[in-house]
């Protein structure tokens, strides 16, 4: 709002035959006050342009309201979908933020980089199948590394949740089982991610050999969020939106955000103009645009909403250009204490983004490039996580036993046997037995036992195959 005002005065400074007024409204709580909300000011206060939201989701119905009166939305929310909003029955949405698809190939790039195997998604659901097309793309850039998705935990939407802590502490509960440390939060709204990273603190998902990687849905928020829950982060890897400060655009509009927040909002300690208060003003020069190249009779709210997609100009937050795919570089950055630093840069046109070399080189796999840190990692662990541990409460490995075995020195299923020691005997099950116990001196590896009473081509080409037995 301070970043939009900041605009407005400007314009109307300037302007001779348009003046912009702002109507503000509060769009958080429940989902649906979104389409209510913009049928109000559509209707009764007549407004020409709607400019905001924190999510995707409220962008999205406040523009099937937009539509209905062909009146522009300006989103400052990441999409996320994929594809433009004109294809998704949404002509009148502009998406001012990034397209979280994106990001998606800096996130593979990071997982590459450490060689981490699996990851756990997270995100916060939303009603209009975003997700699922990020899940999509995602799985298939892991898999493009050599890596895969272990399980996908959705997140209630906030609005309607009574009790967010209880309903993350419930969901987290279903991690315990899993043996990937890696989580890539996806999606989500800042209130939501706080009580995400208070619990997975609390549980001990943040632990050593962790690692965590955030979206710049929760990233762009930094210069402006409560630096109290920053902490919680901590070791964190963040995808950011990249801009230009050191422009003497940039610099002026700065120094007036801080006077003029810091009036409005004496107690906040954080004051800087995040890329949220960057798009704001963008927004608003966008309309701007828009308005002075409207000729004569065609002050029409179809002759806006075209001349707002045929924007070409450079704004505090970057190009703005509706009509292309801008493939802008993000900052990969690390949450330290009560703030951030930058790690790195990453841009799409590149095959190996990062500025280091790295690996393990005992191991041959150091052709890599990675973040130029050092990294803080989570629990303050001075090398890179390995990224998974055995769960908490695993699943047994399912083992297949030859119980017609003809060579029963090597294996044998004695069926009149209760106890397991003495049913599984042999060679090939002593020698299976001392491995593990060499094993367990670092992690615990429950396993189980089962008789198989067909052949080997069978226990092989069907049970192992098709995951029965896991051997």
């Amino acid at each position: 709002m301070t970043a939009m005002k900041i605009a407005v005065d400007k314009f109307n400074n300037n302007s001779k035959n348009h003046k912009h007024s702002i109507i503000s409204r509060d769009f958080t709580g429940e989902l649906n006050r979104a389409a209510l909300i913009a049928e109000e000011l559509i209707k009764e206060k007549k407004v020409q342009v709607i400019v905001g939201m924190d999510t995707w989701q409220q962008a999205a119905l406040a523009a099937e309201i937009g539509n209905q009166a062909q009146v522009p939305v300006l989103s400052l929310a990441a999409s996320a979908s994929v594809r433009p909003s004109r294809q998704l029955g949404r002509p009148t949405l502009v998406q001012m933020g990034t397209n979280v698809s994106e990001q998606i190939r800096c996130i593979s790039a990071i997982v590459y980089s450490y060689h981490w195997r699996s990851v756990i998604t997270i995100y916060e659901d939303d009603a209009y199948g975003g997700n699922a097309e990020l899940l999509t793309i995602l799985s298939e850039a892991l898999q493009g590394v050599g890596s895969e998705i272990e399980y996908h935990l959705s997140l209630p939407p906030i609005s309607s949740l009574s009790d967010p802590r209880g309903a993350v502490h419930q969901e987290l509960l279903k991690l315990l089982s899993t043996q990937s440390r890696v989580f890539i939060v996806l999606q989500s709204s800042l209130p939501m991610a706080i009580h995400l990273f208070q619990e997975a603190r609390r549980m001990d998902f943040m632990g050593k050999d962790s690692a965590w990687i955030v979206t710049d849905s929760i990233s762009s928020f930094l210069d402006s969020m409560d630096t109290s829950v920053i902490p919680y982060m901590e070791g964190a890897l963040g995808i950011k939106s990249c801009y230009s400060k050191s422009n003497r655009p940039f610099q002026e509009f700065s120094a007036q955000f801080q006077k003029n927040f810091k009036s409005e909002y004496p107690k906040e300690d954080n004051g800087q103009p995040g890329i949220h208060a960057l798009r704001a003003y963008d927004g608003i020069a966008v309309i701007t645009w828009a308005l002075e190249r409207l000729v004569g009779d065609t002050d029409t709210p179809k002759m806006l909403l075209k001349n707002i997609l045929s924007s070409n100009f450079s704004g505090l937050s970057g190009t703005i250009n509706f009509s292309n795919s801008n493939s802008l570089p993000f900052r990969i950055i690390n949450f330290v204490g009560k703030g951030y630093k930058d790690l790195d840069f990453w841009t799409q046109d590149l095959d190996n983004p990062f500025s280091r070399e790295g690996g393990d080189k005992n191991s041959g796999r150091n052709t890599t490039r990675i973040l130029e840190g050092p990294v803080i990692w989570p629990g303050y662990l001075k090398r890179v996580p390995k990224g998974w541990e055995m769960p908490t409460d695993p699943k047994p490995l399912k083992i297949g036993i030859p119980a017609n075995g003809t060579f029963k020195n090597f294996v044998e299923v004695g069926e009149a046997q209760i106890e397991p020691e003495k049913k599984y005997t042999g060679f090939c099950i002593d020698i299976f037995r001392e491995v593990v116990k060499i094993l367990e001196q670092n992690y615990s590896l429950p396993y189980k036992f089962h008789p198989f009473f067909g052949t080997y081509d069978e226990l092989v080409e069907y049970c192992v195959y098709n995951k029965v037995f896991v051997l």
